[in-house]
């Protein structure tokens, strides 16, 4: 198989299990980034793997949704692994993770803000509860261009545009790539991603590093 979950390797030890073990792998993997659906800022997604088979599911949360600041992430079988919320009111625009589909009482695991509310700023990601780590995002997602760091600045997950193997030719921007590094929580990092996006569609393009001087503020 062209990747191996991790089960009881070593790799359980590195703390990177965050959403579901199921979704941390030994080795370094490639997923395909698509949206199901152009019609709105945000709108669903699907994630497969180098073998086409489907990762995970957002199913379409548009301007009908019951509340579009919730948006829940799945497996292939559509079962809730996570959900992100915005939170409000909140001046850094803040954002929470909560495991499996949220209900009113559940406390959230991570929450993610802007590291500045003046000018462009980078994403600050802090685990809750029992967990102490932090994670920042810098980059420019408009761009498909973001790179997921961990405190000590080890790279752990990046977002780049996707070039057609085939014919060499850069996809459009509702297909990227999604590389998780050996031991990182796929699903986690898939749940950064639908953050980004909701807060790209919300300012009409995201530059989380003021030095990407090629982003563009439309995406």
């Amino acid at each position: 198989m062209f990747r191996t979950r991790v089960s009881d390797s070593k790799e359980m030890n590195t703390g990177r299990v965050i959403v579901e073990k199921g979704f941390v792998y030994e080795k370094e993997t490639h997923l395909t980034v698509m949206k199901t659906s152009l019609f709105f800022a945000g709108d669903g997604f699907a994630v497969y793997d180098s073998n086409g088979q489907v990762v995970f599911r957002v199913d379409s949360y548009g301007p009908d949704n019951r509340d579009a600041g919730e948006l829940v992430l799945m497996d292939s079988s559509g079962r809730c692994l996570l959900t992100v919320r915005r939170k409000r009111p909140s001046l850094h625009q803040r954002w929470e993770g909560f495991i499996g589909e949220r209900v009113e009482g559940d406390k959230p695991i991570f929450s993610v803000k802007r590291s500045s509310i003046i000018g462009k700023s980078n994403m600050t990601v802090e685990m809750l509860g029992d967990r102490s780590e932090e994670y920042h995002i810098e980059g420019c997602f408009s761009q498909r261009n973001c790179t997921i760091y961990d405190s000590a600045k080890e790279t752990m997950a990046e977002i780049r545009r996707k070039v057609d193997a085939s014919t060499n030719v850069m996809l459009g921007k509702d297909v990227f790539s999604l590389t998780l590094k050996p031991g990182f929580d796929g699903a986690f990092a898939m749940g950064l991603v639908l953050v980004l996006d909701q807060i790209n569609g919300d300012d009409g393009g995201v530059d989380l590093d003021p030095t990407v001087e090629e982003c563009s503020l439309s995406s």
